[in-house]
Parts: C-alpha cells; sequence; structure tokens
C-alpha cells in the first residue's frame, strides 16, 4: 500500500478522502495549505501527493512547481477546473494525472494505482548510460547534457524530450508516442509539442528551418540525428 499525502482545504473533502484511502490500508498524512505540503514532503517521504488547486495561500498550479523543484513525487491533482487548456498546462508542469470534482474514492484509487505502476517501473529499470548523438552528450542520471562541451540550461521537460529523442537517433517518434512517453498522457494537441520543440531548437542553436539536430517531419513526427558533418559521431 502507499504513503500519501493529501493536500486539501475543505475539511469535509479532506476527511471524506483520509477516511477512504485508510479503509483501503494506505498511510494518509494530510495538510490544508501549500506551505504545509511543502514542509510534508521536505521531511517525509510519500509515494505520491493529491493536490487540490483552490488553496488558501497558495494556487495549487504555483504549489506544483514548488513541489517539482524539490522532490520528483508522483502528484495527482485533484481539481474542479475542467479547462483542457489548464489541465493541459498542468501536466507540462509536472503533474503526473488529474481528477475533476467531483469524483469518487474508487476512481481515485484506480489513479492512484496506475501512477504508482509506471514510478515502480520506472524505478526498476537500470541506470541509463551516458548517450551521445554528435556533439550532444546527455546523462539522463544526473539530468545533464551538453552541447559541443558546453553545459545546456534546459528546464525538466525539455530535458526529458531531449534525452528521449536521442535515446533512440534517427527514428521518427510519432507525436502520441511523444506524448505518451514525455508527457505521460495519452491526448493533447500538437502545439504543446511544437513549443518545446521550438524552444529546444533555441537553446542547440537551431531553427525549425535550418534543422541540426531535431527533424520534424510534418504529419509523421520527430527524430533526432547527428548533423551531416558529423557522419561518424
Amino acid at each position: 500500500m502507499a504513503s500519501v499525502l493529501v493536500v486539501e482545504d475543505d475539511q469535509f473533502v479532506r476527511s471524506a478522502l483520509i477516511r477512504h484511502l485508510t479503509e483501503a490500508s494506505h498511510t494518509v498524512r494530510s495538510v490544508g495549505t501549500a506551505l504545509e505540503a511543502l514542509r510534508e514532503v521536505a521531511h517525509f517521504r510519500f509515494d505520491v501527493v493529491v493536490l487540490d488547486l483552490g488553496l488558501p495561500d497558495l494556487d495549487g498550479a504555483e504549489a506544483l512547481k514548488m513541489l517539482r523543484g524539490i522532490t520528483d513525487v508522483p502528484v495527482i491533482i485533484a481539481t474542479a477546473r475542467d479547462d483542457e487548456t489548464e489541465i493541459v498546462r498542468l501536466l507540462n508542469d509536472g503533474a503526473d494525472d488529474y481528477l475533476v470534482k467531483p469524483f469518487s474514492v474508487e476512481h481515485l484509487s484506480a489513479r492512484m494505482t496506475a501512477v504508482l505502476r509506471r514510478a515502480r517501473a520506472a524505478g526498476a529499470e537500470p541506470p541509463p548510460t551516458l548517450i551521445r548523438v554528435g556533439g550532444l552528450s546527455i546523462d539522463p542520471l544526473r539530468r545533464q547534457a551538453e552541447l559541443d562541451g558546453l553545459p545546456l540550461d534546459l528546464t525538466r521537460r525539455e530535458f526529458d524530450l531531449l534525452a528521449f529523442l536521442a535515446g533512440r537517433p534517427g527514428v521518427v517518434v510519432p507525436r502520441k508516442e511523444l506524448l505518451a512517453e514525455v508527457w505521460q498522457q495519452s491526448y493533447g494537441d500538437d502545439q504543446t509539442i511544437d513549443v518545446h520543440l521550438s524552444w529546444l531548437r533555441r537553446k542547440l542553436g537551431e531553427t525549425a528551418a535550418q534543422p541540426r539536430y531535431l527533424h520534424t517531419l510534418r504529419g509523421v513526427g520527430v527524430k533526432l540525428e547527428p548533423p551531416r558533418s558529423e557522419p561518424g559521431r
């Protein structure tokens, strides 16, 4: 069973979640503010965090960004907001899943099981080795990347996207697969990928019109390969 942190300021909802999760044999701690949640995560180990967005001291979206700065614990957003644009933004900012209120505890338990299964499967994988493609050097374990010996200042998502593509050099990866593997979501729009590719290209010193590493095949997908001038690297 899992160790769960419930971040919810509504006392009725909070009590119901604690009761049902405890009955399901989970170990539960709960808080009502974002700052309390950050303190809890800093001092205790959790398997999953259930995070409400409407917190009294700080919006849950900002709390998510702060959590991602100190931990990789899976986070399930619990929200009354059903705007797709905001949901996509939250997933891009590091949420692992989301639920729109009202939801049943059975639904939450199923989502928790799926998130924990993915996290444990990732933890069971052997430590990744250094990836080299042309002048790119990527260390997945330390989450560091260099281009021609110079460090790249990448966001969490930019690094994930670069490392995933670099691990399959020369292979055209469909956008649907990128959404599933990098963003951990089964649906979304192409704009999400295009924006991150644009930012990544800028940091690699290239453009969509004059690509060096990142090549987009319209209607098919994206591939990363070494520049033609460096075929043997």
